[in-house]
This record gives structure tokens, C-alpha cells and sequence, in this order.
């Protein structure tokens, strides 16, 4: 143990003399090295003389990450396993069995198959649970079970999964999987090409230029640029993909640091395909960082319409910083800030309330910036559209309906029971969202509000007072009339939780792919991009 403990002690100490070198904390050298010294007599005070036998490696993370977590949530460790995943979504490369997997305790659920990748053609499904992976069971694998579904290409790694209750086992050929930034695009009609951009790797601007020459090639004079979705990423892809629009010269984003070597302006370094072309930006609550980045700073340019939801409002920059032993901190340097001089981040991490929460910014501190024609936009909120959609009425209880996977695991049902001859058609009724709402009860959906987390410690407080008989009576009316609210809140979100519904169950039948073919039929939000663009007057009005 002592070996151990002094090796897991040399890493941080190795790490922190690394950190001095650097010009941000040489003016506080002194009191980080005194933090140091009383943080590392601590830990081995502790491991040394603790009661119970301690291990090091879990005190160290548990350390790290509650440290960080007083910061923002993008200022993070990375361990081997974490850079790797940030090594894949950075370059869409890796070698596996070709589908999106999410890892619980005791399985791996198949999220989304990719379309003629080993796990499609081995037969795999959405919905799959993987409890067995070679002669490992997942449920007893203590290292990340994910890593198991990876591997050299051409190896074959064999897989025993359960689908509607069924056991089932076959063997997948492992192979090189391109994770594509442009995963769709296409013409809407004879003249408006469609480009779906999903994230900024370092093939964001390549895919995107490829896209936009060869719709312009089919005979595209005007562009719909779909960012929905899209949480970001590399920050040149960015200012590379604005450059595909805007003259070369052109301020595109600016970051502001403590630390001067980061404040920089970025500038388009190449000439343009096309600074002519109309072009629209469909963005939604999801559209983030990079994204932001792209849509906002062509709203200030005044070179597109921007239509949908108020985006994300992430205006923060990271960069990865090499630890020891493989490992990474990514850490937040710097804010962003579009031509007109807005920084769009919505929430502040560093004026926290009474419970240690970020507070979103209110919309009397916003402040009003011009973009190039003098139209009015604001920072402190994400990047509003010019013309807007509603999102969710409240996020709380869709994100909690989401993050509970019951949208993903009714459309994995309602799968296996319908059988449709053309996805195009598919129309989700009244009656779906009965049937939803009614398997969000079979399912045992709870969600608890701050108000009822507070009538319940109201009460828990009367109890121990012995005040309870009094008022029990009115929180059981209060808790049953809270209820009624929620499942009004969850009908007033019938649209929202509709198009969450529709669009697993499109992916179902037809993939990614042919989700994408799916919206150009019946998405409201491209149609309404398309008319935009139909008429000359009303996209300048827009910009005017």
C-alpha cells in the first residue's frame, strides 16, 4: 500500500510542477504551492492512519472531481478512457462494430445501429440489451464493458443479447467506422439544397464544402444549413465552415481570457464558395458551442435567417492540458464572443444561488448588441432565431421523460408492433399520445419538483415537530393537485414529446438516413426555411 500511495501522490505533485511553469500561476505560485503541501501531507496522513483500509486511486478522483465540479460542468478530468472518446469524436475514427451503445451496470443497450456497419449487418437493432460479450458478463466486468465491443478490424468478437425478452447470441466482425460530421444532404426541391451538420470534428469544414459545391453542381441557388442537434466541437471547423459563406478577412469569433496568450480574434483565412447565396440556419435547444458559433456569427453578418428554437448558450472555450500516466485535464479558458460582441453563454457557474446552482441569465440583464445592418440581438441567451419555434414548455419534466429512456424504449415497443410500408407517411396521433402517456404510468415515470421536493421537507420538518396532524390533510390535497399539474404540463408538451416519438420511431424503420429523407417531407421547420428562401423580399426583409 505504501508504494502505492507514494506513486499516487507523486501524480499530482508531478502535474502541479508543470502547472507553475505557466504564466497564469506564477503570480499566485506561493499559495498554490501551500495548498499543495497541506493537500498532499493530508492524503498521506490519511491513507497512512485511517481505521479502515483506503484506497488511494478512488480518494484522488473522488478529490479531483469535487473540485472541479464548484467550476462549470465542460472543466473536466480525463482519464485513458476519456481521451480516447474525446480522440474519436474530435477525428468520427474508430474501430469497433459500427453503433452508438450506452453502458449500464449490467448491459449495453444498442442505441443506434449505423446503417451497413458490422453491428447492421450482424443483425443488431436499437433496443438490444447486450448482457455477454465472449464469455464476459457485463453485469461482472468492472472495468468500462463498452471497450469490450472494440477491437482490431476484422476480429470477430461474439455478442449475446436479449430483444423483447428473447435470448439471442451472434459473432460480429469488428471494422473501421467513419463517423461522419455531414451525415446527410440533399436537394428539397430544384432549387434549395439541404445540409445536416451533426458536429464540428476535424472533417466538419471538408464535408460541409464537399456538400455545399456538389448541391450547387445539382443545381442549388440557395441553402438550408440544419445545426439542430448539434453540440459542437472544434472551434477552427467553425470559423472554417462561416468562411464557406463570408469574404476572407472577416472577424468571425472572439475569445477573452485571463491569461493573454488566449485572447485572440479569429479572422476567415481562405476566399469563399459563395458570400451570395441565401442561406438559412435551422438551430435548436440542443445547438451548442460550435454551432453557436456558426449560426451567431452569421446572424451578426447579417448573412443568414436563422429559424427555430433559442439555441443552447454555451459561450465558454476549452482546451485539453496533458496530464501524467495518459491522462487529461480539459479545462475552460476562455468566453467567446460573436462579431457584434455578444458572448451568448446562458448560464452563470460563477454566481451561483443559495443551492450551489448556476443561474441562467435573466432576460432584464440582457444586453442589446447591432449586427452589420443594425438589427437588434442580444447576448445572455443563446442565439435567438429570427424566426422562431416553440420548444418545450418545461424543460424539467420532458428532460426528465428523456433521461429516463422511455421516449427510446416506446419506440423500440412500438416497433416490434407496427409494421409500416412507408415511414414517409407516418403521422403520430392523439391516440399515440394516449397510449405514451399511458405507458409513462405503466413504467412508473416520476418526477419530483422543487415544490414538492419542499412541501415534503415541510412536512418531514412538522413531523419531527410533531405538528403533522394539523396540516397533513392540506399537503395530501397540495401533492394530488401538483399531480394533476404535471400531467398538464406533460399535455402541453404534446408537439414536443411527439417529435421526440417520431423521430426514434422513423429511425427505426429506416436509420439516420432516412430520418433526414423523413424531415424534408414533413419537417416544419425546412418547410418553412424553404418558403423563406422561395421568395427574395421576405428572406431581405428578415436581414433588413
Amino acid at each position: 500500500m505504501k508504494y502505492l500511495l507514494k506513486k499516487k501522490v507523486l501524480i499530482p505533485i508531478l502535474a502541479c510542477t508543470i502547472f507553475f511553469s505557466g504564466t497564469a500561476f506564477k503570480n499566485d505560485f506561493f499559495e498554490i504551492a501551500k495548498q499543495i503541501e497541506i493537500f498532499t501531507t493530508l492524503f498521506k496522513e490519511l491513507n497512512m492512519n485511517y481505521v479502515d483500509e483506503t484506497n488511494p486511486g478512488d480518494l484522488m478522483d473522488t478529490a479531483i472531481k469535487s473540485m472541479l465540479a464548484d467550476l462549470d460542468p465542460y472543466t473536466n478530468f480525463m482519464n485513458e478512457q476519456d481521451v480516447e472518446a474525446a480522440r474519436i469524436n474530435n477525428t468520427g475514427d474508430y474501430t469497433g462494430i459500427g453503433a452508438r451503445v450506452k453502458t449500464f451496470k449490467d448491459k449495453l443497450v444498442i442505441v443506434e445501429p449505423y446503417k451497413d456497419y458490422p453491428a447492421d449487418k450482424a443483425g443488431l437493432k436499437a433496443g438490444d440489451e447486450i448482457i455477454k460479450v465472449g464469455d464476459i458478463l457485463i453485469e461482472t466486468y468492472k472495468e468500462d464493458s463498452g471497450s469490450l465491443l472494440k477491437g482490431a478490424s476484422d476480429t470477430p468478437v461474439e455478442v449475446t443479447y436479449k430483444r423483447q425478452g428473447k435470448m439471442h447470441t451472434t459473432t460480429i466482425k469488428r471494422a473501421e467506422v467513419e463517423i461522419k460530421a455531414v451525415p446527410h444532404f440533399s436537394m428539397v426541391n430544384d432549387k434549395t439544397g439541404y445540409i445536416v451538420l451533426s458536429r464540428f470534428n476535424n472533417k466538419a469544414h471538408a464535408e460541409t464544402n464537399y456538400a455545399l459545391r456538389d448541391l450547387k453542381a445539382q443545381g442549388a441557388e440557395q441553402i438550408i444549413l440544419d445545426l439542430r442537434g448539434n453540440p459542437g466541437g472544434l472551434l477552427n471547423e467553425a470559423i472554417k465552415i462561416v468562411n464557406l459563406f463570408v469574404p476572407k478577412g472577416q472577424l468571425v469569433v472572439t475569445t477573452k481570457s485571463k491569461v493573454k496568450k488566449y485572447n485572440k480574434t479569429y479572422y476567415t483565412q481562405k476566399e469563399p464558395i459563395d458570400t451570395d447565396i441565401p442561406l438559412v440556419v435551422i438551430i435548436d435547444g440542443k445547438s451548442a458551442s460550435a454551432s453557436e458559433i456558426v449560426s451567431g456569427s452569421l446572424q451578426d453578418l447579417d448573412r443568414a435567417v436563422i429559424v427555430g428554437s433559442r439555441s443552447f448558450g454555451k459561450g465558454l472555450v476549452q482546451r485539453p492540458k496533458q496530464l501524467t500516466y495518459g491522462t487529461q485535464v480539459k479545462i475552460t479558458i476562455s468566453r467567446y464572443y460573436t462579431p457584434s460582441g455578444r458572448c451568448i453563454q446562458s448560464l452563470d457557474y460563477w454566481n451561483r444561488n443559495e443551492k450551489g446552482e448556476a443561474v441562467r441569465v435573466k432576460q432584464e440583464n440582457y444586453n442589446e448588441f447591432k449586427t452589420k445592418n443594425g438589427r437588434k440581438v442580444f447576448d445572455g441567451g443563446g442565439v435567438f432565431p429570427d424566426v422562431v419555434f416553440s420548444a418545450s414548455k418545461n424543460s424539467a419534466i420532458t428532460n426528465a421523460i428523456t433521461q429516463s429512456d422511455l421516449i427510446f424504449n416506446y419506440a423500440t415497443d412500438y416497433y416490434y408492433k407496427h409494421k409500416l410500408d412507408n415511414i414517409k407517411n407516418l403521422k403520430l396521433t392523439d391516440t399515440d399520445f394516449s397510449n405514451f402517456k399511458n405507458y409513462l404510468k405503466t413504467n412508473n415515470f416520476s418526477f419530483k419538483t422543487d415544490t414538492e421536493k419542499a412541501l415534503y421537507k415541510a412536512l418531514e420538518a412538522a413531523t419531527n415537530e410533531e405538528l403533522n396532524d394539523n396540516i397533513e390533510k392540506d399537503f395530501n390535497t397540495l401533492i394530488t393537485n401538483l399531480e394533476v399539474s404535471k400531467t398538464s404540463v406533460i399535455d402541453e408538451n404534446k408537439d414536443y414529446l411527439l417529435e421526440l416519438l417520431t423521430e426514434d420511431i422513423v429511425k427505426r424503420y429506416v436509420y439516420r438516413e432516412g430520418l433526414y429523407e423523413y424531415y424534408i417531407v414533413n419537417d416544419p421547420k425546412i418547410k418553412k426555411a424553404a418558403k423563406i428562401l422561395a421568395d427574395a423580399s421576405i428572406y431581405q426583409d428578415y436581414l433588413n
